[in-house]
C-alpha cells in the first residue's frame, strides 16, 4: 500500500492532470502528516500555513474524495478564510458558512461524506454563489429566529473534534494586522504563479477565482520619470556647509563676502536582496546611481536579506555581486543609517512587502519594484520603478 506521502502526490498529479491550477496551487503549500488532528486542515507553519493531514483518515478515502478534500482546503486558503475568522463573533457559524461557499465548487461525488452543502438547510432556500459573509448574515438570522431545526442541531453537535469546526484554525485567530499582511501576500503569490504557469501550459483559470486572480494582475498605475524624482530628491537632501574665507571681499563674486558655500550629500542606498527584486531591474537602479555619482553625490550602498550583507562605497565601475537571497526585513539597514549620523538621506530599493520599520529617517525614498497593499503606509516618500 502507498504510503501518505505518495498518495497526496497521486493527488497533484490527478488535479494537474485535470485540474492543472488547482494542482500548481497545492505544490507550492507546505504538507504535514500528523495523527493530532482527525481528519485535515490548514495550520500554521512558520510565519506561513500548511495543508495538515491525519494519514489514516486520507488513505481510508476514495481517489475521488481525496481530490474533493484537497479542493477544499486549497479553497479555503485562496479564499482568505483562515485570517478572516476572528472578525466574526460566532467562529461556528462562521466555519459553516466558509464551507457552504467553498463546497458550491467542488464537484458534489468528490465531496467527502458529511460535506455541508446550500440543500443541507432545506428550510433556509439559501442563494447560490452568496459568499461567506451573505451565509454568516442568513444563518445568524435563522439561528436567531429558530427558523432551522437542522443548523441548531448541526451547532449542538459541534466540538473541538469535529471536522466543521476547522480546529487547525484557531492558531490564526489572534495574529496581528502585519502577520495577516503578510500571509495574504505569500497567498496572493502562490495563487499569481500558479495562474501564470497554467495559462503558459494553455490550460483555464477555474471561474471561482476570476475575479481573484483578476485583482492580482491588476493594471500597474501610469508610469512617470521615476528616474527625475530620485535625481530631485538627491537634490533636495543636500546639507548647505559655509566656510569663511580670509580673502577680502571681491566685486567679481556675488554673495556674501568672505563666504564658501558648499553643498554635501552621503545617500545611503538599502537594496533588498531578498529575489523579489529581479536582476534587469537592479541594472537599471544601480545604473541610475552611477549617473548621480558623478555629479558629487557621495553614495554607499547596503546589502539587505533579514540581516546587514555588505555596506560599501558605491563604484560605477565595479560589477555588482548580490548578497542574500533569504527573507526581507528594513530594520537592519535603518539601524545602520541611524547609527552612523553621517548620511543626509535613504534611498531603498525594495517590494516593500516586510513590517514597517521602526525609527525610519525622515528624509527617505523608497523605490518599489511592485505595488502591493504592504507597502500602502510605508514612511516617507514612495515611488514605483517602471
Amino acid at each position: 500500500m502507498d504510503n501518505i506521502q505518495d498518495l497526496v502526490a497521486k493527488t497533484t498529479k490527478e488535479l494537474i492532470l485535470t485540474e492543472p491550477f488547482y494542482g500548481l496551487f497545492l505544490i507550492g503549500i507546505n504538507k504535514k502528516f500528523t495523527d493530532q488532528i482527525p481528519t485535515a486542515g490548514v495550520s500554521k507553519h512558520g510565519i506561513g500555513m500548511q495543508l495538515t493531514i491525519n494519514p489514516e483518515f486520507y488513505e481510508n478515502l476514495s481517489k475521488p474524495h481525496r481530490v474533493g478534500l484537497i479542493k477544499h482546503e486549497l479553497l479555503h486558503i485562496a479564499f482568505g478564510h483562515l485570517i478572516m475568522r476572528d472578525l466574526y463573533s460566532d467562529h461556528k457559524l462562521f466555519n459553516i458558512a466558509a464551507d457552504l461557499e467553498i463546497n458550491q465548487y467542488i464537484d458534489i461525488s468528490k465531496l467527502p461524506e458529511g460535506g455541508l452543502l446550500l440543500s443541507s438547510f432545506p428550510e433556509l432556500n439559501l442563494p447560490k454563489k452568496a459568499g461567506t459573509k451573505e451565509y454568516y448574515k442568513l444563518l445568524e438570522q435563522a439561528q436567531e429566529d429558530g427558523a432551522c431545526p437542522a443548523l441548531d442541531d448541526l451547532m449542538d453537535k459541534m466540538d473541538g473534534e469535529s471536522e466543521y469546526c476547522h480546529s487547525t484554525w484557531n492558531e490564526f485567530d489572534d495574529l496581528s494586522e502585519p502577520d495577516k499582511k503578510l500571509l495574504q501576500k505569500q497567498v496572493e503569490h502562490q495563487l499569481k504563479d500558479a495562474a501564470e504557469t497554467t495559462v503558459k501550459k494553455q490550460g483555464s483559470i477555474p471561474g471561482e477565482f476570476k475575479d481573484l486572480i483578476e485583482r492580482l494582475f491588476h493594471i500597474e498605475p501610469a508610469k512617470f520619470d521615476w528616474k527625475g524624482y530620485l535625481k530631485r530628491f538627491v537634490g533636495n537632501s543636500s546639507i548647505v556647509y559655509t566656510k569663511k574665507l580670509r580673502r577680502k571681499y571681491n566685486k567679481r563674486y556675488s554673495g556674501s563676502p568672505g563666504l564658501k558655500i558648499k553643498f554635501k550629500n552621503h545617500i545611503l542606498v538599502g537594496v533588498d536582496t531578498s529575489g523579489s527584486v529581479n536582476n534587469e531591474e537592479l541594472n537599471e537602479f544601480f545604473s541610475e546611481l552611477a549617473h548621480m555619482s558623478k555629479t558629487g553625490h557621495k553614495i554607499t550602498v547596503a546589502q539587505c536579506d533579514t540581516s546587514l550583507r555588505t555596506v560599501e562605497e558605491f563604484n560605477p565601475k565595479k560589477d555588482w555581486e548580490i548578497h542574500g537571497r533569504g527573507g526581507t526585513s528594513f530594520q537592519p539597514v535603518i539601524d545602520h543609517y541611524n547609527e552612523k549620523g553621517s548620511y543626509t538621506a535613504l534611498i531603498y530599493l525594495t517590494d516593500g512587502e516586510a513590517y514597517n520599520p521602526d525609527n525610519c529617517p525622515n528624509n527617505t525614498l523608497w523605490v518599489l519594484s511592485s505595488v502591493s497593499d504592504m507597502n500602502d503606509e510605508l514612511p516617507g516618500q514612495v515611488i514605483k520603478l517602471n
